[in-house]
């Protein structure tokens, strides 16, 4: 056990490298991002740092990643993204993406909405782009009640009043694109039920 230990932790500098490789993030930028120093990041990813919790759970956030798969993650190189389902109002969210910052991509699965009466449209920071890959959508914007088709795109800005809803009979499914901002409030922030008023439901 104790020799299975050492070789976990040895993989952790080879996969931190290998990781802000393929987000193409520098040293520097990685720094910024965690309040880990620079030689600090060097240390770690060339193993002359043994790794710890207090130097991983804010490079796991960085990188948007399981804490897990930092210490036991598939081989690194590997290409193929693992989405672990976040499900919110019952919207079940895939992330697609994993770089820190910038657009985050999510495909979305819409069960049929009862309580679609009972939600309201909100407004936030970002910008919001939506394709329909299954099923209809119904899109609230502003003044606008419009439905959406399988191949159908809708890109709005999210300071407009918006909800998005599946009107049923089916499941419906959507590939979106967000901001930072967009991010926080429709996957990141996980209201408990029932909602509170200052969250966010998503769109």
């Amino acid at each position: 056990m104790a020799n299975e230990d050492a070789a976990a932790l040895a993989a952790v500098g080879p996969r931190l490298r290998a990781l802000r490789h393929q987000r193409g993030t520098t040293l520097t930028q990685l720094a910024d991002l965690t309040g880990i120093s620079v030689s600090t990041l060097s240390r770690l990813e060339s193993g002359s740092r043994r790794p710890t919790l207090e130097l991983l759970l804010p490079l796991a956030r960085a990188y948007q990643v399981a804490l897990d798969e930092l210490v036991d993650a598939p081989a690194t190189g590997d290409p193929r993204v693992r989405p672990k389902p976040i499900v919110i109002h019952g919207i079940t969210f895939l992330p697609l993406t994993r770089r820190p910052g910038g657009l985050q991509a999510f495909k979305q699965i819409f069960p049929p909405d009862p309580s679609a009466g009972e939600r309201t449209p909100q407004t936030h920071e970002g910008y919001e782009w939506l394709y329909v890959l299954s099923g209809r959508l119904r899109l609230l914007l502003g003044d606008r009640d419009l439905t959406l088709t399988p191949g159908e795109v809708a890109e709005f800005d999210t300071r407009i009043p918006h909800l998005v809803l599946n009107p049923g009979p089916g499941t419906a499914e959507a590939l979106s694109l967000f901001g930072p901002q967009g991010e926080r409030l429709h996957v990141r922030a996980r209201p408990a039920a029932p909602d509170p008023p200052t969250d966010h439901p998503p769109a």
